[in-house]
């Protein structure tokens, strides 16, 4: 979805012009939804410019990219037009040879002259085609280098929001296909544009000018039926590789998605059901590339009817000049080399057009990741913050998803000290990860909603505020790395001393040492060699790790036992003295001991306090309470029996 289109439920748009901005007012069914949007003037003209663009819109993106490697590109086009002038002397001098041995005008020594005039010529075709090749294609692998780590960069400047609307299947077709296509556009297929267009026109100049122009005419009138036939086809190509590459991307994301949950499909025994989907996922791909297939198929026979005319007229009306002494049979033979030389420009034309149709389709799709800009970023005046002690403030904090129609956090309004530790519970769906997300600002909030050590979270540059704080997500996500690696992630380094001291508060350095390889084992993608315990307590150790002024754990202990929970809340408790820790938990034994509770209900903090005081309020925290207590005195009774 491009950044300028509005997608949500139940909502109508008004657009009105004020100075040089379009606002566009969204109004939702309730006040929480109502928002306002200002769209620069010039941002709209460029929508609009880009929906209805031609063609060399799409390369405007590439052309930044060539113009640093201009001197590369310039190098090899001049070793280009060199080799095909070079070409031109192959045939006309052959001509000469046949025109003399015709006439007895040359002798021995004038064959073997010219014969090293065609090796010498050959040579350098040789040495030519090298330079041009080293120019072009390393241009060209340059900016494929540089194009896939910009587009990596900027990918990695988005949201979350972004992710959440974008499969990782289309972003890997991306980053393969796409950019290929994009090197084959910018690299072989430039080549081959300059060397028809270039070869073309020498070609046909040296044939009327060397031997004859009615008998050029007639061999090359029909040659351009070529050319029109490879522009109508190259618009036509476009569309379909485009179709292709969007299914190719659906392809690829469910089988990222069947791999990832290969334990899944296994455990519900959806092996056959996931082959039957990849199956039809699969005809679909295939059924675009038969597509660009049955395009191509048309492109070359018609290539070969073309030049097959133009031959036989070369033929008839050629040997006719001969027989008519227009011209004589030394120019007639180059006439037919110079025909010959001919096949390749078209040839060339034609792959030129289909890889300059894919490349744009590609190209396109690439520009639609770059126009993509990050909704959360600094703006021009950010405070000068060096670091954050963990005094955190919420004011009536309100949120609203995008595309929900009724708010996720409602009116909350906390103060946590420096040094506190914050519990946070509550019914799944109730917006507690929400609120750690917004302390992380990974989500927009209005000024004045929520306040770190006394300044308002959207002054406080990014990178300050996300070096401060130590964060446990509920997936408890590990690379496809060593254990050291990962836990040391977080710091710029991997000094043993300071990754045990952390593993032992998280209880898993016992674990640890027990693998084979110990800190340096692999865990696997997503850590998959470890039991959920272990990702957790790996997880926990790697934000132990960072030692920020503010850890927050969103449900990073729901895998763990109670008694290694136990010894890991008393770990915190002792190596977090003075820092905040936010915890969220839907097990009352996780957060009792905390300093204060946080109770949210339908996205409102219903009740706060510590553990005795919300059980002498007698309300939600304490029927939450008394129901998990019975639970566990019921799984004991079970387990006893």
């Amino acid at each position: 979805m491009r950044r300028y289109d509005i997608i949500t439920s139940k909502l109508y748009t008004k657009r009105a012009q004020t100075d040089n901005f379009f606002w566009l007012q969204c109004i939702a069914a309730d006040k929480y939804a109502a928002f306002r949007i200002p769209v620069h003037i010039t941002v709209m003209r460029n929508y609009d410019k880009e929906r209805h663009g031609g063609r060399m819109e799409q390369f405007r993106l590439i052309w930044q990219y060539i113009r640093r490697h201009k001197w590369q590109y310039i190098g090899g086009i001049i070793t280009l037009f060199t080799l095909d002038f070079a070409n031109l002397y192959i045939p006309k001098t052959t001509g000469v040879i046949t025109d003399g041995l015709a006439a007895h005008t040359i002798d021995r020594n004038g064959v073997l002259y010219n014969i090293g005039i065609i090796l010498g010529i050959g040579l350098t075709l040789a040495v030519g085609r090298f330079l041009w090749r080293y120019f072009l294609f390393g241009a060209a692998r340059a900016i494929e280098h540089e194009l896939r780590d910009d587009l990596f960069r900027h990918l990695e400047t988005l949201d979350v929001e972004y992710y959440n609307e974008h499969k990782t299947g289309d972003l890997m077709t991306r980053f393969t296909s796409d950019l290929n296509a994009v090197l084959i556009a910018i690299g072989p297929a430039v080549i081959s544009a300059f060397d028809a267009v270039v070869m073309t026109v020498m070609v046909i100049a040296q044939m009327m000018l060397y031997v004859n122009l009615k008998l050029t005419l007639a061999a090359v009138v029909p040659m351009t039926l070529i050319a029109f036939g490879e522009l109508y086809c190259g618009k036509l190509m476009q569309a379909r590789f485009q179709e292709r590459q969007e299914a190719l991307s659906e392809l690829t994301d469910f089988v990222q998605e069947s791999f990832s949950g290969v334990r899944v499909v296994k455990a519900f025994v959806r092996e056959q059901s996931q082959i039957k989907a990849f199956a039809q996922a699969n005809a679909k791909a295939k059924k675009k590339n038969l597509r660009i297939a049955q395009l191509e198929s048309i492109v070359i026979p018609l290539l070969d009817v073309v030049i097959g005319v133009s031959s036989l007229l070369t033929l008839l009306y050629g040997g006719y000049l001969v027989l008519t002494g227009e011209i004589t049979i030394g120019r007639f033979v180059a006439f037919n080399q110079y025909i010959m030389m001919l096949v390749w420009p078209m040839i060339a034309c034609g792959d030129a057009i289909n890889s300059f149709s894919r490349g744009g389709a590609s190209i396109k799709r690439l520009q639609e990741v770059f126009e993509q800009q990050p909704e959360i970023a600094d703006g021009e005046h950010m405070a000068c913050v060096e670091g954050l002690k963990g005094d955190i403030r919420l004011n009536h904090l309100t949120f609203l998803h995008r595309g929900h129609s009724e708010p996720t956090l409602k009116d909350i309004s906390l103060d946590i000290k420096a040094g506190t530790t914050l519990a946070v519970i509550g019914r799944t769906g109730n917006g507690k990860s929400t609120l750690v997300n917004l302390l992380l600002h990974l989500y927009n909030t209005k000024r004045g909603m929520i306040f770190l050590d006394g300044r308002d979270i959207n002054d406080i540059p990014l990178k300050t505020l996300r070096e401060n704080i130590a964060y446990v997500p509920q997936d408890n996500f590990l690379f496809s790395d060593t254990l050291k690696s990962n836990i040391a992630f977080g710091t710029e380094d991997e000094e043993m001393d300071e990754i045990v001291r952390a593993t032992k508060t998280a209880c898993i350095h016992e674990n640890i040492i027990a693998f084979p390889d110990g800190y340096d084992t692999i865990v696997g993608e997503r850590g998959v060699t470890l039991s959920g315990g272990q990702k957790q307590r790996s997880s926990i150790a790697r934000a132990l790790k960072k030692d920020a002024p503010i850890l927050i754990l969103d449900d990073a202990l729901s895998a763990v036992d109670t008694d290694t929970e136990e010894r890991i809340l008393q770990n915190l408790k002792e190596n977090r003295r003075g820092k905040t820790t936010i915890l969220i938990a839907h097990r009352i034994s996780t957060i009792q001991n905390a300093d204060r509770i946080l109770v949210l209900e339908d996205g409102e903090a219903k009740e706060c306090g510590n553990h005795k005081e919300l059980m002498a309020l007698g309300g939600i925290y304490k029927e939450m309470f008394e129901r998990q207590q019975l639970e566990a005195a019921k799984n004991l009774a079970v387990s006893t029996l």
